[in-house]
């Protein structure tokens, strides 16, 4: 199976809410990072249920939109328009980037990439900044 079969499939398991589809799609040991879930480092097929079945009990209906994608090899590189409604009737939009690493027909590295500003002390001078520009009309 090609990289981006093994990423359609995956993404369309996860906005038919499909957790065992998803999960078949990982290899036993594979990695899962993303900084949206509680353990942004899930490795091993445990660790990804747990964080999957825990980011589809807030989601009443997922949604991705592929825009871009880049295989070399084993590995795909999917640009994506996310948007998801969650259970609380609120809809969040963002934009993100995927890496999907495979080793045969499964996914052995998942990582996903947001756009956020910079936390801690570098988002706090960013911040600082950026209000100083617009005192200042720069923005």
């Amino acid at each position: 199976m090609q990289t981006d079969d093994l990423f359609h499939r995956l993404i369309d398991a996860f906005v038919a809410k499909d957790i065992d589809a998803v999960l078949s799609l990982f290899a036993e040991d594979a990695l899962l990072v993303d900084p949206h879930y509680p353990a942004p480092r899930m490795q091993g097929r445990t660790a990804i249920e747990r964080g999957i079945v825990w980011g589809m009990s807030s989601l009443a209906k997922p949604g991705f939109t592929l825009r871009h994608s880049a295989i070399d090899g084993d590995i795909g590189f999917f640009e994506v328009d996310t948007k998801h409604l969650l259970t609380i009737g609120m809809t969040v939009a963002f934009e993100q980037v995927f890496v999907v690493e495979k080793k045969g027909d499964k996914i052995v590295r998942l990582q996903a990439y947001e756009p956020y500003p910079a936390p801690g002390v570098a988002g706090l001078i960013r911040r600082a900044t950026r209000l100083a520009w617009r005192f200042k009309g720069w923005l």
